[in-house]
This record gives structure tokens, sequence and C-alpha cells, in this order.
């Protein structure tokens, strides 16, 4: 394994920031690769169409990092991948929606409605989750995303349980707001 491997994603961002060198990319978005496959498989339900998706993310993502300068580089490469898959997924429906109503089992609509429906609300949440700040979105990622308990959150971060406690509850309640005037 080359030391440029070894290197996280956040060192790996700082050098593409640093010289704009596509190899960092390259490397970063390798790492990626396995992942966004089976999230757009799990969107997609088809193979071929989950590859090429694949392909159109990381030119995506390679033009935007090119534009933008992201923070956390998992939690957005996840969300532009969700977000392709439901305009793919928009698309079909939009498809099955022009052809002749007898040909589509209404369960089905109803089924990638409600999956839509939920996505734009994971949607929402994601985007609002960004709007903490960085000690309140570790804690809110790292509690419910990634399922630690207060203690390990705390041996991870460094705060204390007391600040973990705080950020969490204090991050509930800003997450609230935020979501709240989106919905206005």
């Amino acid at each position: 394994m080359s030391t440029h491997e070894q290197k996280t994603d956040q060192e790996l961002l700082d050098l593409f920031y640093k010289d704009r060198d596509n190899e960092w990319l390259g490397i970063l978005l390798s790492r990626y690769t396995l992942l966004l496959l089976g999230t757009c498989m799990k969107y997609l339900k088809n193979e071929d169409d989950a590859k090429d998706a694949v392909q159109q993310i990381f030119m995506k993502v390679i033009g935007e990092l090119h534009k933008y300068k992201v923070e956390y580089f998992k939690t957005w490469l996840y969300s532009v991948t969700r977000n392709h898959c439901l305009m793919e997924l928009r698309k079909r429906k939009h498809h099955l929606a022009d052809l002749e109503e007898e040909h589509i089992p209404g369960e089905d609509l109803d089924t990638i409605s409600l999956l839509l429906e939920k996505e734009k609300t994971l949607s929402l949440l994601m985007e609002a989750l960004t709007q903490l700040n960085d000690e309140q979105s570790s804690c809110i990622s790292l509690f419910y995303l990634k399922k630690m308990s207060y203690d390990t959150i705390a041996a991870t971060t460094g705060f204390s349980m007391k600040q973990v406690k705080s950020h969490i509850q204090n991050g509930k309640r800003n997450l609230k707001l935020i979501l709240e005037n989106k919905k206005r």
C-alpha cells in the first residue's frame, strides 16, 4: 500500500485543494466505489444502471469539488449519490406516468412515491445537519447515524460526557428549528 493510500479522506481533500491534482480525488473516490455501487443498487435495483450511475456521480463529484470546498466528504458524497439516484427514480416515475395506467401496478407507484418522500425528508435532514456547528453535527452524526453511545462519543471526540449530552440536545433542537424554517 502506498503512503498516499494511507492518508485520511481529509488529508487527500486538503492535498487536492492545495494543488488541484485529480490524482488525489482518484485515490479518494476509489475508496468509495463499492459503497457507491451498493447505494445505487439499493435505489435503482439494476446492476448496469447502478454502474452507470457511479460513473456519472464520479464525474459530478470531480466537477463539484473543483468549484466548492467540501468539509465532510463521506456525508457529502452520500448526499450526492442519493440525490442522483432519486433523480433517476423521478425520471422513471415520469416515464411510467406517461404509459397507459392499466399497465402500471398502482402499488409500484405508491412505493416509489413513499420512497421519494422519505428520501426528501432524509435529504432535508442531512442538509440541515451541515448547518449545525461542528460539535453538534459530529455528536448528532455519531449518536444517530453511527449508533455510538455517549461514552464512545466522549472517548472519540474528547468531549466530556456533559458536553456530549449538551451538543446532542442543542443539536436536536437546532435541527428541528432549521427543518421548521425550511417548511415555511
